[in-house]
């Protein structure tokens, strides 16, 4: 009888749905546990094992993995398991990881001299420092090797930042000017070809000693860089592995060497930090496997915010319209169904819209009459960050019109008719009574559809997003915004280096570290959004909201 009470009240299905909800965070919550294990334990620097195996060989590495080694054969014979170790050096065995069969492994130690070498080209080195050589001088070996290592490693650091400032702030700079000055002699040669008869022998004058000027500081600053290369390039470190080869790397090449078995709580939390943050603020490098991810954060954020500038009042207008000034009938209907269902569109259609409409079609127009002169090479009729949010904003919009319509639904009548007998006609009532109070709901669409955008990665493929960005859709060049630039996103950065990389193994701790930060970005402009929408709630604490 209590069982029949308890079916009747419904008791079964609160538990149904409590159920479901507790799997759901369950999943949601261990997915996280797990992206974040893998994705932000890889800064921590792991102990360096030497191995050595049966046949006397001898190997170092991290330990990465182990495994039981399957034997269909004899399924009752006892276990046996193998280990992977990221054994580096590349360049000198073909491979980043090796497996060895826990059974020929006779001895495992820590040197506490091993080394892992972090450089700039065939991923890490693991071996010991035998001698520091500046040109054909010797300048230390053994223990006074590993001495010098930490100046010079700082040494290095900063002669990359002053070399990367050469190359991109002067010689940069002067590229950028001598590709201006070729654009207007073009646009005087176009000037030309509509007005015969009018003489450009000044402006061509102008542009030639421009052009001179630049030619010259061009070489002044390309001297200055062969300057700087020569005098650090001098610096060598030979190193030596723990099977006897040597292998010497320019001082400029290491980005980080450290004894990771000699390192204290204190040393490791110090590596950790300066990994985490060269991870945040510098340039991909080795096929996006190593190196940093800013252009892809720099570019998901840009485009985030360019897809929001064209959503919300392309949205918020289209809503307006259905609710407030059409007439509702079949039409208005039909318009809606549509909308709904425009949301349920493969996002695949909508790369292909952006490219043939976007791209091809308003690129190109763009390019024939305002940029004439750049012709054959497309400015605006090629992918872009503009085209890709603009793609983004197509993507989304169905949202953004849906919520806000739901939200302009729920501001109370009677706010309007107050409005309305005050005086103040339609247009000053919706401009200042009712989208203040529709505006939480508003940006509850806005959340929806940045949440949405940042992930997306089928159309960015199509409309301007490429493995490696040499240039921020934004610098120190006028017009400081170049919307036009191709850029890195954050969901292409995991799909390329999941599923594109050359080193599959090497690779899978950025897929992991990757998408942590991804998440970051999303659930911090979300978390701005929720801010500003609840201020909004406390604000107009009379709409239904």
């Amino acid at each position: 009888m209590d069982l029949r009470k308890a079916f009747s009240r419904g008791d079964h299905l609160v538990w149904l749905t409590g159920s479901a909800l507790g799997m759901c965070l369950v999943m949601i919550l261990g997915m996280l546990l797990v992206i974040l294990t893998n994705g932000l334990g890889i800064f921590w620097p792991a102990a360096l094992e030497q191995v050595k195996l049966r046949d006397g060989s001898l190997l170092a590495g991290e330990l990465t993995q182990r495994q039981v080694i399957p034997d269909p054969d004899q399924p009752t014979h006892p276990e046996k398991h193998r280990l992977q170790f990221k054994v580096g050096n590349r360049d000198l065995y073909g491979a980043d990881f090796r497996w060895v069969d826990e059974d020929q492994i006779v001895e495992r130690t820590r040197p506490p001299e091993l080394y892992l070498v972090e450089r700039s080209e065939y991923g890490p080195l693991i071996g010991t420092p035998v001698r520091v050589l500046d040109g054909d001088k010797e300048m230390a070996s053994g223990s006074g090797a590993a001495a010098m290592l930490d100046e010079l490693v700082a040494r290095a650091a900063r002669d990359r930042r002053t070399i990367k400032a050469i190359e991109k702030d002067e010689i940069g700079g002067v590229n950028y000017t001598l590709e201006r000055i070729r654009l207007d002699r073009r646009k005087l040669d176009y000037r030309q070809k509509r007005d015969p008869a009018r003489d450009f022998a000044a402006e061509r004058q102008a542009l030639d000693q421009r052009e001179t000027l630049q030619k010259a500081a061009y070489a002044e600053a390309e001297q200055k860089l062969v300057k700087q290369m020569e005098s650090v390039g001098s610096s060598r470190v030979v190193w030596k592995t723990v099977d006897g080869q040597e292998k010497e790397l320019r001082a400029l090449d290491i980005y980080r060497a450290y004894p990771a078995n000699h390192l204290g709580w204190g040393g490791r939390a110090s590596v950790y930090a300066s990994r985490f943050w060269a991870f945040l603020t510098e340039e991909p490098r080795e096929a996006n496997t190593e190196g940093g991810i800013f252009p892809a954060i720099f570019g998901t954020v840009m485009m985030v915010f360019l897809m929001s500038l064209a959503v919300v009042p392309l949205g918020v207008l289209a809503a307006l319209y259905l609710r407030e000034y059409a007439r509702q009938g079949p039409l208005v209907r039909t318009v809606r169904i549509a909308v709904n269902n425009l949301a349920g569109v493969p996002s695949i259609v909508f790369g292909v819209f952006g490219l043939g409409f976007f791209v091809y079609f308003v690129g190109g127009a763009i390019d024939r009459v305002f940029y004439p002169e750049a012709l054959p090479t497309p400015t605006y009729g090629t992918g872009g960050i503009l085209w890709a949010a603009l793609t983004l904003a197509l993507l989304t919009v169905p949202v953004v019109i849906v919520a806000s319509e739901e939200a302009l639904a729920a501001v109370p009548r009677s706010m309007r008719e107050a409005s309305l007998a005050m005086g103040a006609t339609k247009f000053q009532t919706i401009l200042r009574v009712v989208l203040p109070a529709a505006a939480p709901g508003i940006l509850t669409g806005l959340i929806l559809a940045m949440a949405r955008a940042a992930g997306e990665v089928a159309p960015l493929m199509m409309t301007g997003v490429v493995k490696l960005a040499p240039e921020l859709p934004m610098d120190g060049f006028f017009p400081f915004f170049h919307l036009d630039r191709k850029f890195m996103h954050l969901g292409f950065h995991i799909y390329d280096v999941g599923f594109q990389s050359p080193n599959v193994e090497a690779a899978k701790p950025m897929v992991y570290t990757t998408t942590v930060f991804l998440l970051i970005i999303v659930v911090l402009l979300n978390l701005t959004a929720i801010t500003v929408r609840n201020h909004l709630r406390e604000k107009y604490k009379t709409s239904a909201f």
